[in-house]
C-alpha cells in the first residue's frame, strides 16, 4: 500500500499517485481514505468499504456479492497501472480499517475528490424541507411531524399554491401533546428559493398522474417526461446554492429521475458535464420502501411466501425491473416470481378499488425510509451503483454510504438484478 497526506487527511493507494508529494506512514487514524480508480460521471464518488475487494470493483453491482468480488486471500492482486501490471497487496493498516467499518473509498478520477476527504455529517437534528404537498406529501409530512421528533428540528414546505401550504402549516401547528409542546418538529412555509437551506431536501412534485380509471399500464413511466422537466429545475437551484445535504426523490418514477436530479445538478450553462454539482450519493431514490412492505404484505398472508419475513430481500426500482427474492439462503425462483408480480401489481389492484395507491408509498417509502436514513440505521433505497440508482439494503454511516454485502447471492437472481440494471440503462 501506498501513502499520502492530502490536506491533512490519509490516503492509501493500492498503486503509486503521482502529484500528491512524497509518501508518509501508514496512519492509525480513526478515518482513513483509500483511492480508487473509476468513471469520473457515473462512478461512485465515495463509499463505505465492506470489503477488500471494493478497492477494485466496488462501483458496479459485484459489490453487493461478497463471492464476486475480488479476492486478497493470496496475499496480491494484480492491477493494472499506466499500463503496467503490477502486484497491489492489502497491509494490516487498511485491514483494520475495514474491519472497524472507518475507511471511505474515494473515486480520484472525479473533479474535486479532495472535498470529500474533510466531509462529515453535520450533527444534531436535521432541517428537512418537502418540495409540492399533495395527496403524498401531505401523508409523508404527516408522518415526520408525528415520529421524527428525534431526529428533525424543522420541517419546511413549498407548494406552487399558497393556500394549500397556508393550511398544512397551521394544520401541522395543531397537532402537539399535552404540556409537551416542543416534542414534534414545527412545520413553516418556505419560498422556493430557500428549498436547499437545509439538511434533506425532499421532492414530492409530481405532474401528469393518470386518473384512476384510466387505460395507462406504467403510471410511473407515463410521469417521467413531466415530471424529469420539474427535476431539473431544482437540480440547477441545487447546483446555484451549492447543497451539501441529501436530496430525496419520492415521486415516480424515482430511480430515474433521481438519475436525472445527480447528472443535470452537474451540467454546466451550456449543458456540459462538469461534476461540479451533486455528488451521486448525495442522492437518493425513495420507492423501495412500500414494494418491500408489499412484499410482507402478502408473505404474511400465504404460508408458502413466508420465507421473505426473515431470509428475504427486495432489489431494483420502484416498478418493472423490480425483483423480489424470497430468501437469500434458499432462494427459490418460483416463489420469488409470484412475490415479485404481486408486490409489482398491487398498485393495480388498488386503482381497481377506486381509490389512487398513494398512502402506504407516503409512509413505507417516504416518511419511515426518510427516518431510518436520518438514523444512519438500514433502510431500502435507490444509491448509484453500475452508473443507475439501484434500490438495496443500506444505511449512511459517518464513513460513506454502506450498501448491504451479502455473502453470496445465487447466480439466477443476480442475473435478475442485472436485468433491473439494464431496464434503468435503457430508461436514461
Amino acid at each position: 500500500m501506498y501513502y499520502y497526506n492530502v490536506n491533512g487527511a490519509a490516503l492509501a493507494s493500492l498503486a503509486p499517485l503521482e502529484g500528491l508529494g512524497p509518501e508518509i506512514e501508514p496512519s492509525n487514524s480513526w478515518r482513513l481514505y483509500a483511492a480508487v480508480p473509476g468513471d469520473p460521471a457515473l462512478g461512485r464518488a465515495s463509499f463505505k468499504v465492506t470489503h477488500p475487494g471494493q478497492l477494485l470493483a466496488g462501483h458496479g453491482l459485484e459489490a453487493l456479492d461478497a463471492s464476486r468480488l475480488p479476492s486478497f486471500l493470496d496475499g496480491s492482486v494484480s492491477i493494472l497501472h499506466h499500463g503496467t501490471t503490477l502486484a497491489a497487496s492489502l497491509d494490516e493498516t487498511v485491514s483494520a480499517a475495514i474491519r472497524d467499518g472507518r475507511l471511505t473509498a474515494v473515486n480520484t478520477a472525479r473533479p474535486g475528490w479532495e472535498e470529500l476527504l474533510h466531509w462529515s455529517p453535520s450533527p444534531g437534528k436535521k432541517r428537512v424541507n418537502i418540495l409540492a404537498i399533495g395527496d403524498v406529501g401531505s401523508t409523508l409530512l404527516t408522518g415526520l411531524k408525528l415520529l421524527g421528533g428525534d431526529v428533525i428540528s424543522s420541517i419546511g414546505i413549498c407548494d406552487l399554491s399558497g393556500q394549500i401550504t397556508d393550511r398544512w402549516e397551521f394544520e401541522m401547528g395543531q397537532i402537539s401533546l399535552p404540556w409537551d409542546y416542543d416534542a414534534f418538529p414545527e412545520v413553516h412555509v418556505v419560498k422556493p428559493e430557500e428549498l436547499f437551506d437545509c439538511d434533506m431536501f425532499v421532492f414530492v412534485a409530481s405532474k401528469g398522474i393518470p386518473p384512476v380509471g384510466s387505460q395507462v399500464k406504467d403510471v410511473r413511466m407515463y410521469q417521467f417526461e413531466n415530471n424529469a422537466k420539474i427535476v431539473k429545475q431544482y437540480a440547477k437551484l441545487a447546483r446555484e446554492r451549492q447543497f451539501k445535504g441529501l436530496w430525496c426523490a419520492v415521486s415516480d418514477p424515482v430511480d430515474p429521475l433521481a438519475k436525472t436530479a445527480y447528472l443535470e445538478s452537474n451540467r454546466d450553462e451550456n449543458g456540459g458535464w462538469d461534476g461540479r454539482g451533486l455528488r451521486p450519493e448525495q442522492v437518493q431514490g425513495f420507492g423501495l420502501g412500500v414494494m418491500n412492505a408489499r412484499a410482507a404484505y402478502f408473505a404474511k398472508r400465504d404460508g408458502r411466501l413466508a420465507s421473505f419475513l426473515t431470509e428475504g430481500r427486495s432489489f431494483g426500482p420502484h416498478g418493472t425491473g423490480l425483483f423480489i427474492a424470497n430468501s437469500i439462503e434458499h432462494y427459490d425462483e418460483e416463489i420469488s416470481q409470484e412475490l415479485t408480480r404481486l408486490t409489482v401489481t398491487a398498485n393495480l389492484k388498488m386503482r381497481e378499488i377506486g381509490f389512487k395507491p398513494y398512502v402506504a408509498p407516503a409512509l413505507s417509502s417516504g416518511a419511515l425510509s426518510l427516518l431510518l436514513t436520518l438514523r444512519g440505521e438500514w433502510h431500502c433505497g435507490s444509491v448509484f451503483l453500475d452508473g443507475i440508482y439501484m434500490g438495496v439494503k443500506n444505511r449512511f454511516t459517518p464513513a460513506g454510504v454502506e450498501t448491504e454485502l451479502l455473502p453470496h447471492i445465487p447466480d439466477q437472481l443476480f442475473g435478475h438484478i442485472r436485468e433491473a440494471a439494464e431496464h434503468l440503462k435503457e430508461v436514461l
